[in-house]
């Protein structure tokens, strides 16, 4: 028996027995897979989704509509519209829209505003068959309005 071939058969038994080793360890550790939509995946701290405006006590919007986001954009994404309501000291928004298919989620919009009245969204499951919903998302829906000819509370 010749002793090189001995060698190449130990040599490819304990690289078989090797390979089989990270197989059964890998084959019965449970996998990073999460089964969406049953489950959802833990979202990182600073996740950065669409923005959205933040409210006060009152349940009003924070904005003035100075127009400081609209500025800074980048992607001309954001449409603000204000008015001042009566016997108040600042506006307050009227319109205020986001184009989510345009938004590339840099961030400027936040970190310019005088008031810190825009903050990120945790949404991260978007989809939809209708662009419309995402091209015109309405960030006054659900905040209370100073105006009363406008009711955006849901």
């Amino acid at each position: 028996m010749n002793w090189s071939y001995a060698k190449n058969i130990i040599s490819g038994l304990a690289s078989l027995v090797q390979g089989m080793q990270v197989t059964m360890t890998t084959m019965l550790t449970p996998g990073p897979t999460v089964e969406w939509p049953r489950e959802t995946a833990p979202l990182p701290l600073r996740f950065r989704g669409h923005i959205k405006l933040v409210t006060d006590e009152a349940g009003g919007a924070k904005c003035i509509a100075c127009g400081a986001c609209v500025r800074a954009c980048p992607s001309v994404c954001i449409e603000v519209r204000g008015d001042k309501p009566e016997g108040a000291k600042k506006k307050a928004p009227t319109l205020f829209q986001l184009d989510f298919t345009k938004c590339s989620l840099c961030g400027l919009c936040v970190e310019s505003c005088p008031v810190a009245a825009l903050t990120y969204s945790r949404d991260y499951a978007l989809a939809g068959a209708d662009r419309r919903v995402y091209s015109s998302m309405d960030l006054l829906a659900g905040v209370a309005s100073p105006f009363p000819e406008q009711c955006h509370e849901l």
